[in-house]
């Protein structure tokens, strides 16, 4: 970075940051447009899209139902960001942040409407008393699900963002985030030294979460930046995340909602079991030539 920028007094939107996803960044919230968002059958409404934040939400519900918990049945909507499917009045509506995933709860007598993924995985743990861990572990457990919300956006937002969607690479920003990274994920390596899970030997929402960020990023899915950050020398980490990408409800959960990638591996709409059978993105191609 060799010019300097001296700040105004009063910051002003006057362009475009530049870079990828610069067309959906702006200073103010609120709907753009009106768009009544469309509802299934089930008492789960999930709008979202397979980024990390998505995918803790769809894991947990692939989970919940491997699990045994048919109410926890869900209906999952393709929330095209690129688009602008965020700023709909729909959305807003169930996000005023305008974030994927948003949620509504259909299930009680009052619809209730979640959103942020960490708040989203704790109500339905809690409803249905499912990957919450043992009482005793529970403020570990909590830690490390908020852990995870508070560290995730210097991988995303600091490293991912300057590293891979910036519109040119310099040099302070990619070291500073690079840094805090690699702290991030020596934090994790040490924690599962120890454990077999992040919060001791059961499997929980925190796992999810945090699977979601760092299991994507040490298993090469995330910013092609595998070899850059060393990835491979955080042993333990890689011993954890291998073991959660095996479980089928994993592989079932990374699938929803997800609109790039290998057609296979794309379910852009999921409103029963049969889906991931029958509407992967190689199943209907044919139907479209």
């Amino acid at each position: 970075m060799t010019d300097s920028y001296t700040p105004p007094k009063v910051w002003t939107w006057e362009s475009k940051s530049g870079g990828q996803f610069a067309n959906i960044n702006r200073p103010i919230a609120g709907p753009t447009h009106d768009k009544t968002l469309t509802r299934g059958a089930h008492p789960f409404q999930l709008y979202s899209l397979a980024t990390p934040n998505g995918v803790k939400v769809t894991v947990m519900f692939e989970e919940l139902l491997a699990a045994g918990h048919s109410g926890a049945e869900y209906d999952a909507y393709l929330i095209n960001i690129g688009e602008g499917d965020q700023f709909g009045s729909g959305f807003v509506d169930v996000n005023p942040n305008s974030k994927i995933p948003a949620l509504m709860d259909l299930s009680g007598e009052e619809e209730v409407r979640v959103f942020e993924s960490g708040a989203i995985l704790l109500h339905l743990a809690e409803k249905f008393d499912a990957f919450l861990g043992p009482k005793e572990k529970r403020a570990e457990m909590l830690s490390w699900l908020f852990w995870q919300m508070g560290s995730a956006p210097y991988l995303g937002g600091g490293f991912g963002h300057f590293y891979a969607y910036a519109p040119e690479k310099w040099e302070y920003p990619i070291n500073r985030f690079a840094m805090e990274t690699k702290r991030q994920l020596d934090v994790l390596d040490r924690q599962l030294a120890e454990n077999r899970y992040i919060a001791g030997d059961e499997y929980t929402i925190a796992d999810i979460a945090i699977w979601s960020w760092y299991g994507a990023l040490v298993l090469g899915r995330l910013y092609n930046a595998a070899e850059f950050l060393d990835v491979e020398s955080y042993g333990h980490v890689q011993r954890w995340a291998k073991e959660i990408n095996d479980r089928p409800a994993v592989k079932r959960g990374v699938k929803v909602n997800r609109s790039w990638g290998e057609p296979e591996q794309q379910l852009h709409e999921r409103h029963s079991a049969e889906d991931f059978d029958t509407r992967t993105q190689d199943k209907l191609a044919p139907e479209a030539e």
